[in-house]
């Protein structure tokens, strides 16, 4: 866990990304799952509880990749339900907003409190992830952040994302903090020179 008071307080700006950083990812894959064993209940009389539990198996043992072609092989899905599965998974409505870590809210509602700036840059399909961004509860917290979608440029661990905030910013290197939960994001901030904190 990360303390606000441990971080050097020449800091300026903090860099997130958003999966399993600030918030757990399967509580967004979760309820897509639950979206969609509703809709081929619904289409293909098929039982939901048995879809979800299928689902949720496949992403904890294979990840999110293999969900769909699971639930095809086991009940003999039509092709062309990949198409709305696909659709959900970026665009979902979901039933319950994205609650944040207990500790990564703190630490946020400490930076704000500073006056540092807050940005997320998150790899990923920037429709999901914007998707995500917006049915998350960030209890106030939303108008403090600036979002990157790294795709949109080059996907982390490449850095040409970073460079682009530094610009748009005027930020020095020595003025961030990178935070961050795999590999990925250390590589990024390495090649970027900039300080990283793994959560």
């Amino acid at each position: 866990m990360i303390s606000y008071k441990d971080i050097d307080p020449r800091t300026k700006a903090f860099i997130f990304e958003l999966d399993d950083v600030l918030y757990p990812q399967k509580d967004y894959w979760y309820q897509v799952y639950y979206l969609f064993a509703g809709f081929l209940e619904y289409t293909e009389m098929l039982d939901a509880q048995v879809l979800v539990k299928l689902m949720v198996q496949t992403y904890d043992q294979e990840g999110p990749n293999a969900v769909f072609d699971r639930v095809q092989q086991r009940f003999k899905l039509d092709e062309k339900y990949r198409f709305n599965f696909e659709h959900l998974k970026t665009a979902a409505q979901l039933p319950l907003k994205l609650l944040l870590f207990e500790d990564m809210l703190t630490l946020l509602q400490e930076i704000v409190v500073d006056r540092k700036k807050i940005f997320i840059v998150t790899n990923g399909n920037p429709q999901q992830q914007l998707n995500k961004i917006k049915q998350t509860d960030w209890q106030g917290l939303e108008k403090y952040l600036v979002c990157y979608f790294a795709d949109e440029v080059a996907p982390k661990p490449e850095p040409d994302i970073i460079h682009l905030l530094l610009t748009d910013h005027h930020l020095e290197r020595r003025d961030l903090v990178m935070i961050g939960t795999n590999e990925t994001d250390q590589l990024c901030a390495e090649a970027c020179g900039i300080s990283y904190l793994k959560v």
